[in-house]
């Protein structure tokens, strides 16, 4: 189950998380919930009004907000590493380290991640 909350209210919801994550999973009988901040994604060709002129946020780029997205996915826990494989019909294969000391907590998710991040 995937609860996405509206970007200016991330911070707080990441202060309840595991509260509200806890209990979730106890009502939706053991499936996993995750929560995603709702992004924006701004193209290259993005022009600013008359009002407010300048380039295009970093924050607002496709890259930072894949990244951004995925430390979401996996928040109580950080990412210490990631690898991006090319194979050679041209699939990229993204391979992410988490902290090893949150192993107990993440081992049984792993699965969940890689579907939320897939789609």
């Amino acid at each position: 189950i995937i609860l996405y909350v509206p970007y200016k209210l991330q911070k707080p919801f990441q202060k309840i998380q595991a509260r509200l994550v806890r209990e979730l999973e106890k009502k939706f009988s053991g499936r996993h919930v995750i929560i995603v901040a709702q992004r924006n994604i701004l193209g290259k060709s993005y022009a600013r009004s008359q009002k407010t002129k300048g380039l295009r946020p970093r924050s607002r780029t496709l890259t930072a907000v894949q990244d951004a997205i995925l430390e979401d996915i996996v928040y109580p826990t950080e990412i210490t590493g990631k690898r991006t494989r090319c194979k050679v019909d041209g699939r990229r294969i993204l391979k992410v380290y988490l902290d090893g000391r949150d192993q107990a907590n993440v081992e049984g998710r792993t699965d969940t991640y890689a579907a939320v991040y897939g789609k």
